[in-house]
Parts: structure tokens; sequence; C-alpha cells
């Protein structure tokens, strides 16, 4: 499945938002890791949240390419 980001025509109705085609699972997933990331940031006073998110982009994507 390729992901699509949103693109801010959003729709509540059936399974599936129809601007950016994922389901509002899907959504509801991604706004629960956004959140987490958001608040330990704050948690950890981080002057320079632009190099954490890049850090942890990094190591999500190294960790992808590992077998599961």
């Amino acid at each position: 499945m390729k992901f699509h980001p949103c693109i801010d025509q959003c729709t509540k109705e059936g399974s599936h938002c129809e601007g950016c085609g994922r389901s509002h699972q899907e959504i509801a997933g991604t706004k629960q890791i956004v959140q987490a990331a958001v608040q330990f940031i704050r948690q950890q006073d981080y002057e320079n949240p632009d190099e954490f998110v890049a850090a942890i982009a990094k190591s999500i994507l190294k960790k992808l390419q590992k077998p599961a």
C-alpha cells in the first residue's frame, strides 16, 4: 500500500477519507503517533525539535530495512 498524505480536503463519511483516500482508522492511528511525538518533544523541552524529528525518521527507515 502506498501512503497518501492529507491534502486538506478531509471527509468523515464512509470508511475512507475522500480527500487522501486513507481509512479513518489509519488517519486516527497517524494522529496518535504525531500527538505522542509532540508530547515527548514538549516533555523533553528540546530546543531543536526539527533535528529530533529528522533523527527519528532516519531511525524508523533504518529499522524498516531490516527483516521483520
